[in-house]
C-alpha cells in the first residue's frame, strides 16, 4: 500500500505512477520497493493465538455430573471466571475422569 505524501490518503496504480484518488498528487512506481510490499496473498495463516485454558491447573473439585454420553463420572473440576461485561461470573467444569469441558448452564 503506498500513502501520499501530500495528504495521506491511499494511492492507487496508474501506468507507471501512483495517483492519490483525493488530492492527484502523483509518484513514480518504484519496482523494489513494491516488491518488499506484502499482499494477503503472501501471508501465512499460523493458526489461532494460544488460548488460556481456564480450567488448566485447576485442583478443586465438586460433586457435579459429567454431560459426556460416554462418561458415568460425578466429580469435576472447577473454576469461577467473570463474564465479559457481566457484574456475575461463569464456572467452568472439566471431568475428572474423562477431561470433558463444559460451562455452567
Amino acid at each position: 500500500m503506498q500513502f501520499c505524501d501530500e495528504c495521506g490518503s491511499i494511492m492507487h496504480t496508474e501506468g507507471n505512477a501512483w495517483v492519490c484518488r483525493s488530492c492527484e498528487n502523483e509518484e513514480p512506481r518504484d519496482s523494489q520497493a513494491e516488491a518488499a510490499m506484502t499482499t494477503q496473498n503472501g501471508q501465512q495463516d499460523d493458526g489461532a493465538p494460544a488460548v488460556a485454558d481456564a480450567t488448566q491447573g485447576s485442583t478443586e473439585t465438586m460433586q457435579e455430573p459429567c454431560p459426556a454420553d460416554d462418561c458415568d463420572s460425578n466429580r469435576a473440576y472447577y473454576e469461577m471466571m467473570p463474564k465479559p461485561g457481566g457484574s456475575y461470573e461463569v464456572r467452568l467444569f472439566t471431568c475428572v475422569e474423562c477431561g470433558h469441558k463444559w460451562r455452567e448452564a
